[in-house]
């Protein structure tokens, strides 16, 4: 006769699968010997943290949920970051947590959190499972709810008594496939009016078109129409960047260089824009370019977003349509590709500067260097941020991992360790702020364990330099800021990885490429100069004024 816990797990095998990240507890003994039996790997984290952000991670390559598990209390609540992180990046995943039993109460309210009520904001879905018998129903419900659009974490919390329940007669749901709506033709077709009467239409990529599935629909899209493009940072990637119609990355709300193309625009196709990003672009209640909306579900209208039109339904379906009946009839916009030359220019400037502690822009430039097309760099959250996504050029779909939506720290080392289980054969990195680092540096030994290859940058300021940037953009003083930093190298080595040091600006791109051959975990510890970047950043944001004539 099976237990809940062995139907609880035959529903997750039944689901594809593969492996469970997370730090189990008492509550969970039952689940943790039927995973045990089971083809599912049990990847034990250091951290619930880490556990659930290699479960958004996964979900966010694959479009797949990846599954994390916890114990009650602490270590649900563990989970809450990693929560968040995949809703608002929209990655599917399924947290599964435990429970004291309901049916008795021998430990009266020890280590006892309504986990439900504090998931509910955090999560698409959360549920307590009340029954053995409805476990194959609601694990079924679960994927679906994570899987649809917009994706995100769905939590089921298992008491231990429920898991222990002996159940007869019980199977699991077949899956089924998920078929999403396609736009209706008249908004199209307004759509197609509204593109073929504006001079300078541009299309702008958003987080929701960075989706697994839509990057050829997106390529092919930007093929037959020859609209030129930016995208948000979550969009990065959705497109080639290596196509010639690229205008650039949108790296700052506003100030950025990609806005002088922006402000030369009299139409932006938004496609995929999701409003948990920093709006790219701020709309103006009179005299700013028109928007198309074109999504999975209707625009979040903002003060900052409001579209003219939208287009609702499959991403896919509805940009192959309207290339359709686009394709062939449009003309390139006033000047636009003559900007994007110019654009481009200021992007790459001081790309190869030699000095030293080395400064973001070389970073981006010789990490560029070593990583090939297909390479995966999953950035955590830090000042360097701007610089990847303003000047990190990528070829392949989702080789540049980066958090715009919750914008945590924390996120970078889990997220590179999850890509490097599900592409062994490709080159992945982790670039993160010594401070970012530090929030889940425990995680080496679980890379370590693993047998991963992959490299993990320490950008090195001792310090936290986003917020001590914005402290200067707001004309505070430098203060409360600073802090001291363990020996990396050394740090490194003491989980069984390996440790480098970077001392010239010359050495990077050698110690990047040693490393790598090498194999195994390698940590490089590299001093970053934002000084003068913070300077240069500040500038734009007061004071930068477009070089071309908007008008």
């Amino acid at each position: 006769m099976l237990k809940g816990s062995d139907l609880f797990v035959a529903a997750l095998e039944n689901e594809g699968v593969d492996h469970v990240f997370g730090v189990p507890g008492e509550e969970n003994l039952d689940l943790l010997e039927s995973l045990r039996t089971s083809s599912i790997e049990l990847v034990l984290t250091r951290h619930e943290q880490a556990a659930a952000f290699m479960a958004a991670t996964h979900g966010r390559l694959t479009g797949k949920p990846g599954v994390c598990l916890a114990t009650l209390g602490p270590g649900a609540l563990n989970f809450s970051t990693g929560a968040a992180y995949a809703h608002l990046g929209a990655m599917p995943m399924i947290l599964i947590t435990g429970q004291k039993p309901v049916m008795s109460a021998k430990q009266a309210r020890f280590q006892i959190v309504d986990i439900v009520a504090s998931m509910k904001p955090l999560t698409k879905m959360t549920r307590q499972i009340v029954s053995a018998g409805a476990i194959p129903a609601t694990v079924r419900d679960a994927f679906r709810v994570a899987m649809e659009e917009r994706p995100g974490p769905v939590h089921l919390e298992l008491p231990e008594d429920i898991a222990a329940e002996e159940v007869e007669n019980a199977s699991v749901i077949p899956r089924h496939s998920l078929e999403r709506p396609v736009p209706h033709a008249t908004a199209l077709d307004r759509a197609a009016e509204m593109i073929l009467a504006a001079r300078r239409p541009l299309v702008m990529v958003g987080a929701a078109g960075n989706r697994p599935a839509l990057v050829e629909a997106l390529s092919s899209f930007v093929r037959r129409t020859r609209l030129p493009f930016f995208n948000t940072q979550m969009g990065k990637g959705a497109v080639t960047g290596g196509s010639n119609l690229y205008m650039g990355t949108a790296a700052l709300s506003e100030g950025d260089y990609v806005h002088e193309a922006v402000e030369r625009a009299d139409l932006i196709i938004a496609i995929g824009h999701d409003t948990v990003e920093k709006p790219p672009f701020l709309m103006k209640s009179a005299g700013g370019p028109r928007v198309v909306h074109i999504g999975y579900q209707s625009a979040t209208v903002e003060q900052v977003y409001h579209p003219d039109i939208e287009v609702i339904g499959d991403i896919g379906a509805a940009v192959e349509a309207l290339a359709e009946r686009l394709q062939g009839k449009l003309t390139p916009g006033d000047g636009m590709l003559d900007l994007r030359q110019r654009i481009l220019a200021r992007i790459n400037d001081r790309a190869e500067e030699d000095r030293f502690p080395v400064t973001p822009q070389r970073i981006v430039h010789d990490v560029r260097k070593v990583m090939p097309e297909d390479g995966i760099v999953c950035l955590d959250n830090g000042m360097y941020k701007i610089w990847f996504a303003r000047n990190y050029r990528t070829h392949v779909a989702n080789t540049l991992l980066l958090d715009n939506a919750l914008a945590t720290m924390g996120a970078g080392l889990p997220s590179a360790m999850m890509a490097a289980m599900l592409h062994p054969d490709r080159r992945v990195m982790a670039v993160c702020g010594d401070g970012g680092f530090m929030m889940n540096s425990q995680e080496m030994e679980t890379a370590v364990r693993l047998g991963l290859n992959l490299v993990v940058v320490i950008l090195n300021d001792s310090a936290y330099g986003m917020i001590r940037w914005k402290q200067a953009v707001d004309g505070f003083p430098d203060f409360g800021m600073s802090f001291g930093n363990p020996d990396f190298v050394r740090y490194a080595e003491s989980y069984g990885a390996k440790g480098s040091r970077v001392t010239a600006v010359e050495d990077f791109v050698p110690t990047l490429e040693a490393a790598f051959a090498g194999g195994g975990v390698h940590l490089v510890d590299v001093p970053i100069d934002y000084s003068e970047n913070t300077r240069v950043l500040v500038d734009e944001l007061r004071n930068r004024t477009p070089d071309v004539d908007c008008t």
